[in-house]
C-alpha cells in the first residue's frame, strides 16, 4: 500500500485540524485533564489508570504530529490513529455505562452517549483526510488488476 496519497486542499485542513486537535488532546491528558481522562479508563484494564492516561497523551501527541509533519508517511499515521481511535472506543463506552463524569460538559447519560457517536466520525477523518482510504481502495484494484 502507497505510504503517500496526494490529498485535495480540503483534506489537508482536515488533517491539520485533527493532528492540532489530538496534539492539544496529548498534551491535555498530561496536564490539565489527567484527572478528568483517568475517567475513560475502565477498571477492568489491568494498569494504573494514570499511567494509561499518561500513555496515551504520548501517543496522541506522536500521532498529531506524524499526521501534520510526516507527508511521506501520512497514510501510515491515518491508518494508525483510526486504530488508536477503535481501540479508545471500550474506555468511552464504558464511561457511559459506568455514569462517569468528566470535562463538565460529560455531565449526563445523554451528553456520554451522544459523545458515543462521534467516535466513528473519528475514525472516518484520520482514514479520509489523510488519504488512507484512497490509498486503500487503490491498493485493492491494483490487486484486482494484477490477479
Amino acid at each position: 500500500m502507497n505510504t503517500y496519497i496526494k490529498t485535495s486542499l480540503v483534506q489537508n485542513i482536515f488533517r491539520i485540524l485533527l493532528a492540532i486537535f489530538m496534539i492539544y488532546a496529548g498534551f491535555s491528558h498530561l496536564t490539565f485533564n489527567r484527572v478528568d481522562f483517568q475517567a475513560q479508563v475502565p477498571d477492568w484494564v489491568p494498569m494504573e489508570k494514570d499511567l494509561v492516561v499518561i500513555l496515551s497523551g504520548i501517543v496522541e501527541m506522536a500521532l498529531g504530529l506524524g499526521l501534520a509533519l510526516w507527508k511521506n508517511h501520512r497514510v501510515t499515521f491515518g491508518w494508525a490513529l483510526a486504530i488508536f481511535f477503535v481501540l479508545i472506543f471500550p474506555g468511552n463506552i464504558s464511561q457511559y455505562l459506568d455514569g462517569d463524569d468528566a470535562f463538565g460538559a460529560l455531565n449526563s447519560d445523554r451528553a456520554r452517549l451522544i459523545r458515543l457517536f462521534f467516535q466513528p466520525v473519528l475514525i472516518v477523518w484520520a482514514l479520509w483526510s489523510s488519504g488512507a482510504w484512497k490509498a486503500w481502495r487503490q491498493s485493492t484494484k491494483d490487486a484486482q488488476i494484477n490477479k
